[in-house]
């Protein structure tokens, strides 16, 4: 399968640079699969597209303020997009440094008065490994230093606002560890989410801390040679019952976003079925791909050729996304991380 199948060309002018004033006023493309329809309205009308015993399953990941800007020991910028930290040691992360020449090993990557690291290693591909040295706790001090990893095309337009802290993140994100966040999940409220328990509709929450696989760009020709970068996961075995249970009783599971799916689907193909597990998924899927746990999805609009908008792809067909991506281009809907969403059914 060519890559070039999953290109498309977007007026810069739809690419969203701030968010929606109010979340759940985002606009919503329902699009249904069967019939191959589209229809229109606002986020804030999502429960009129589910179902009592509609199961919802969301990515639970918050977004650290994983950017850094500081200095080498030469005066030269730096800036430091954290990865993750090393097992068992909060003060070591690997991370991708960004400066006009490469840090040398041993050298130190200054921050603020007494906060600075140290390059222990040089991985490639612009990733070291750092030890930071700092007083206090690392993750207090982050809150303080860092801001949230906005993706070049917003970081490009506009410089890191206020408002970045509180809506770059979904209001459920309760376990660090993105470095991008689940945007799909964005435009939901606590409001909304008990709006829709009072219908009928239930939730389950799974972690997938997003990481580099989710956006590393797909550089073959040829789609099927691509490789995912790994990414850690966990799903409880509470929430593992939920969606068997679902699955079981014929009900809807329907993944908010494109991170759960693949948790989802990683872990049913290595267990056989939905179970408790944690560990890092390197899914990649595009279209031909069978699912064996998602019955909808609910996500945003995905850059040209990325992993994610294959494998929108692959659950609704190709014909019909590229049909749905010129429809939304021609009314204006808005796009990427902070754009509007759109519900697959």
């Amino acid at each position: 399968m060519e890559l070039k199948q999953f290109t498309y060309e977007l007026p810069r002018s739809l690419i969203a640079s701030y968010p929606s004033e109010d979340r759940t006023q985002a606009r919503l493309m329902v699009v249904d699969r069967g019939g191959g329809t589209f229809s229109h309205t606002h986020f804030s009308s999502l429960g009129d597209f589910l179902c009592p015993g509609d199961l919802l399953v969301l990515n639970d990941s918050r977004v650290l303020p994983a950017r850094l800007t500081g200095k080498k020991e030469s005066g030269g910028k730096v800036e430091v997009l954290l990865l993750e930290p090393f097992p068992k040691w909060k003060s070591l992360w690997i991370a991708l440094v960004n400066a006009s020449k490469r840090p040398k090993v041993g050298s130190r990557l200054l921050f603020a008065d007494g906060v600075y690291a140290q390059v222990i290693g040089d991985m490639g591909g612009g990733r070291y490994g750092l030890k930071f040295c700092h007083p206090g706790d690392f993750m207090d001090l982050l809150g303080d230093l860092g801001e949230p990893p906005l993706p070049p095309y917003i970081s490009q337009s506009r410089d890191t606002a206020p408002l970045d802290k509180e809506r770059y993140q979904t209001v459920y994100a309760c376990r660090p560890g993105s470095i991008a966040a689940p945007t799909a999940g964005f435009h939901f409220t606590p409001g909304q989410l008990d709006e829709l328990a009072a219908r009928g509709v239930e939730k389950a929450f799974l972690t997938l801390h997003v990481g580099l696989g989710t956006f590393q760009p797909v550089r073959q020709e040829t789609v099927e040679q691509h490789r995912m970068e790994g990414e850690r996961y966990a799903l409880a075995a509470e929430a593992a019952g939920k969606i068997e249970q679902a699955k079981r009783e014929g009900r809807r599971v329907i993944a908010v976003g494109t991170t759960t799916t693949r948790a989802l689907e990683w872990i049913a193909q290595r267990k056989g079925g939905v179970k408790a597990d944690d560990g890092i998924a390197r899914l990649f899927i595009y279209p031909g791909y069978r699912f064996r746990v998602i019955d909808g999805l609910l996500t945003n609009f995905h850059l040209p050729a990325s992993t994610p908008l294959l494998l929108v792809s692959a659950f609704a067909g190709l014909e019909l996304v590229e049909r749905a991506y010129r429809e939304t281009i021609r009314l204006e809907y808005r796009f990427y991380s902070y754009g509007d969403a759109m519900l697959i059914l």
